[in-house]
């Protein structure tokens, strides 16, 4: 029962967060959209910057993962392919577009917060997977931009396209960034 507690109170948070800016949403609020006391929201967050931090040390686990399977693979096309592939199944999984979102939309605070830090390490370190067998600075910024091409897919793309239609179209453009180019 607390972890489901704890899981809508993320979710408000992060609804609220996006919606109003972290900045402009207070604690009152998030235990009035739950219709919870403060107190009871206390038992679960002292502040918003742990709600901030709750959500996104799961990303940040999950993304380890990633990089820890990707530095376990040999350097190549088939790494890059598949390293894209299980990154597209995360990001597209529970609420990880509205943490990016979160993310995206708060750039202010979350650049001081560690949470914000340490995400930005986990992207870069990705997208140096994505990139490290490339020959060339072209090779690598393409190899690279096709992560972001899932993100991007978030925000470019109607919302009214359904997530697993908008998932294959992510994939579909970012291995059309990565694949190496064949002069005519």
């Amino acid at each position: 029962m607390a972890e489901s507690t704890r899981g809508r109170i993320q979710a408000v948070a992060l609804e609220l967060f996006t919606e109003n800016g972290y900045e402009k949403t207070s604690l009152r609020e998030i235990a009035e959209r739950l219709g919870v006391t403060k107190a009871a929201l206390y038992y679960h967050f002292k502040s918003k910057d742990e709600i901030v931090s709750s959500f996104a040390e799961d990303r940040l686990r999950r993304l380890d993962e990633i990089i820890e399977w990707a530095q376990a693979q040999p350097p190549g096309p088939e790494r890059r392919q598949k390293l894209l592939s299980r990154y597209a199944d995360e990001f597209f999984a529970s609420n990880h577009p509205s943490v990016m979102r979160f993310f995206e939309q708060n750039q202010t605070v979350v650049k001081t917060m560690s949470a914000g830090v340490e995400m930005r390490d986990r992207m870069m370190r990705v997208a140096g997977l994505m990139a490290d067998d490339a020959d060339d600075p072209p090779a690598q910024l393409r190899a690279a931009l096709a992560l972001f091409a899932v993100h991007g897919s978030w925000f470019a793309i109607k919302r009214e396209i359904p997530l697993e239609e908008r998932k294959r179209i992510a994939l579909e453009v970012a291995e059309d960034l990565w694949r190496p180019r064949v002069s005519s």
